[in-house]
This record gives C-alpha cells, sequence and structure tokens, in this order.
C-alpha cells in the first residue's frame, strides 16, 4: 500500500521536473537570439582585441605591448583617469542623491515636471555643451565675470584647459545617469517603513540612514557603476576641456591608434582598463551589499 501511494508523488514529480526543464530551455531559445548578438558585437571584439594585444611590432607573440605600460606617461595617465573617474563619481553621488530624493517625495505630477529638467541635456549634443563649459569657463567668460564682479576673486582664475574644467565638464555630463537610477530605487521604497520607524521612536535622521538609505543602495550601485565607467571611457569633454593638458586612457588608446598605427599597444590599454574595471565593480559590489540587500528582500 506505501509503494502504491508513493508511485503517483513520484510521478507527479518527475512530470514537474519535466516541466521545469521544458520551460527552460523555452527560456534558452527565447534567449538564443541576445546571447548571439551580444556574443557577435561585445565578447568577439574584445577576444580580438585581446588576441591582438600579445602581438608585437615583428608579428609573433609577444608581451612588449603590456610591458610598455610601466612607462611614466602610461602610468601617470592611468592615474590621471582613474583619479578623474572617482572625483567625478563622488560628485554625482553627493549633487545626484538629495536629488533624487527631492523627487522621490514630490507628487508623481511635480516630480514628472522636474525630471524635464534632469533629461533635458540629453536633447543636446555632448559636443554642444562641452563648448558651452568652454565658454562659459574661460577667463573673460560667464562665471569669471560673477566671480569677479561678486569680489569673491580679485582676478580671472583658471577653469578650463586643466583638471578642474575637465571634472565640471564631465559632472555635467554624467550627472542624469546618477540621478535616474536613484529615483528609480527610490520610488520604489515603501514610505510605511519610515512611518514605522518613526512609530518605533526612531528620529528623522535615524530613520533615513537606517531604513531608507539601505533600500536605495540598488539604485546608488547602479549608478555609481553607470557614471564610473562612462567616466572611463571619456574622450571628448577631457580633450576639449582638458586643453591638451589633461590625458586620459581613452585618449591615450586614440594616440596610439590614429598617430602611431599600433593597434597592438591600443589593445593592451584596452584590455588592461577593462580588467581593472571588472575588479572595481567587483569592489563596489562587496561595498555596497547589493546581493546581499536583494536576498534579504
Amino acid at each position: 500500500m506505501a509503494a502504491m501511494a508513493a508511485e503517483p508523488k513520484l510521478s507527479g514529480a518527475s512530470h514537474f521536473a519535466r516541466a521545469d526543464r521544458r520551460e527552460a530551455m523555452s527560456f534558452a531559445l527565447l534567449a538564443l537570439p541576445g546571447i548571439v548578438i551580444v556574443g557577435l558585437l561585445l565578447i568577439v571584439p574584445v577576444g580580438w582585441l585581446f588576441v591582438l594585444s600579445f602581438i608585437g611590432k615583428d608579428g609573433g607573440i609577444s608581451l612588449e605591448n603590456y610591458m610598455r605600460m610601466t612607462q611614466p606617461v602610461y602610468v601617470i595617465t592611468f592615474v590621471t583617469t582613474f583619479q578623474i573617474a572617482s572625483i567625478v563619481t563622488l560628485g554625482c553621488i553627493l549633487l545626484g542623491y538629495p536629488v533624487a530624493y527631492l523627487l522621490s517625495q514630490l507628487s508623481p505630477r511635480t516630480a514628472a515636471i522636474c525630471m524635464i529638467f534632469v533629461i533635458l541635456p540629453f536633447w543636446t549634443s555632448v559636443l554642444v555643451r562641452t563648448y558651452a563649459w568652454l565658454v562659459l569657463l574661460q577667463r573673460r567668460g560667464l562665471v569669471n565675470s560673477w566671480l569677479v564682479g561678486l569680489g569673491i576673486v580679485s582676478e580671472p582664475i583658471p577653469l578650463v584647459n586643466n583638471f578642474t574644467g575637465t571634472v565640471i565638464g564631465m559632472l555635467h555630463v554624467l550627472l542624469p545617469f546618477m540621478i535616474l537610477p536613484l529615483y528609480s530605487s527610490m520610488k520604489t521604497i515603501d514610505s510605511d517603513y519610515m512611518k514605522a520607524a518613526a512609530s518605533s521612536g526612531a528620529s528623522p535622521m535615524r530613520a533615513f540612514w537606517d531604513v531608507f538609505f539601505p533600500l536605495s543602495r540598488p539604485g546608488l550601485f547602479a549608478g555609481t557603476v553607470l557614471v564610473f565607467i562612462l567616466s572611463l571611457g571619456f574622450y571628448l569633454t577631457p580633450a576639449l576641456l582638458g586643453g591638451g593638458r589633461v590625458s586620459m586612457w581613452s585618449m591615450q588608446i586614440g594616440t596610439n591608434v590614429s598617430t602611431y598605427s599600433n593597434w597592438g599597444a591600443a589593445s593592451a590599454l584596452g584590455v588592461l582598463l577593462l580588467v581593472v574595471t571588472i575588479a572595481i565593480l567587483v569592489l563596489l559590489n562587496k561595498v555596497f551589499r547589493v546581493d546581499k540587500l536583494y536576498g534579504g528582500r
């Protein structure tokens, strides 16, 4: 009798297992076109660059392209790239988080109107925005005129063709990429959580840091990753606002290809930048603990 009772259960479990396998196969078939496209557009070019980075000038396998990375010009450019990317990312966090929080607390209609001003820069070319900052920040530009007119400085200060101008221009371009993920994450946070914390005796500041901020970490992580990765590969804004005095690795890659026609060195720069970026992303994931947050929810 026990064996007869167990047989239907086993057959039922087997039926569900087969159904799960069929569903998994269906999802795999649906995802196949996307996997093929990603493979063709991402994996194949990166693999080609990886192979090309090990080809020396004589056409043989060599590490000379990676040994070149120890030269002072590459080290300085590498440090400058991550300095600018880190400062721009931190600046976007400090500026974007309060804006996203304010938008999340507004009514849907008011937030939609304010969001127009966040996405408005996307309607203008990056080149146009960069040239606009070039005009605003020059010695006789609007910013220096205001600073001198208000008596804050006695003479115009250099705001372009240097590190400062590059950071300002990149902040303006990349700030929406921080605000949008943060706002999307904050809108999903139920206001009842804050009310529950307040009813438990927590002050508004304590409720924010213990309840709201941890729940907004996924958006903060997404915005940080977007801004940081985009900062590492920025070319146009540093080239114009840096005035040739600020050199990032993207510019170094362009120089190796366009000026020296050295694809091996350019590929090695790209591969090394990719590896370091992945390592930093893994570190950021551990800092924000996004996987644990999602697992806890």
